[in-house]
């Protein structure tokens, strides 16, 4: 097993929960945290490590984010005008890798930024290789024609194990999509409860 899916599913058994909703998840099968003490009654948690959990599910959710790239997109949406909770998830659901993740064209969002970073998207028309990227609403993301018959991209097109939200304007046949809008948290169909309130909690205090 890869480095990659041992981390992954690490996170799943850490928290407790199935964070992309991945049928091959072993939380389905062992719903506790791993390692020779991840059985053991779990204790109180407290405000902190409600708010440390919600910081890590979030940032975990979106693949191999760093601290500093995470604490960096907070730090924007707390600039931003408006609710900084819903201004987070509107940043991070606006990065190049997360539209690629939407628009089902890879399977994971790990697969979707090693998709970005090896050149196989472009927006508007010009190709674009960081996964951070900001796709502003009415932008167009679509599969370089060389990249499209890639197993990755054929099998997560075909994959019902996730639907398209409304914020994203899929075209199969043509592998693009349009950005239509930055989404609220409402939208955005994470398979888990996420509580960006409590990641704000946890970098303002």
């Amino acid at each position: 097993m890869s480095k990659r899916h041992s981390a992954k599913y690490k996170l799943d058994r850490r928290m407790g929960e199935n964070i992309w909703g991945r049928p091959k998840s072993p939380i389905n099968k062992r719903a506790y945290g791993p390692g020779q003490h991840g059985q053991r009654r779990k204790q109180k948690v407290s405000d902190f490590g409600l708010q440390l959990r919600a910081k890590q599910k979030l940032k975990g959710y979106y693949g191999n984010l760093t601290e500093k790239q995470f604490s960096k997109t907070y730090e924007e949406a707390a600039r931003r005008k408006g609710n900084t909770a819903e201004n987070l998830v509107g940043l991070l659901e606006s990065r190049l890798d997360a539209v690629v993740y939407r628009a089902k064209f890879v399977p994971t969002p790990f697969a979707a930024r090693q998709f970005v970073n090896h050149g196989h998207v472009m927006v508007n028309g010009k190709r674009v290789n960081i996964p951070s990227f900001r796709v502003k609403p009415g932008d167009v993301v679509t599969v370089r024609e060389r990249s499209r018959n890639m197993a990755l991209v054929l099998e997560a097109l075909q994959s019902p194990e996730r639907d398209t939200p409304e914020y994203v304007e899929v075209d199969s046949k043509g592998m693009s999509a349009k950005f239509i809008r930055i989404p609220e948290l409402a939208e955005v169909p994470y398979p888990v409860k996420m509580e960006p309130n409590l990641v704000i909690e946890f970098y303002a205090s």
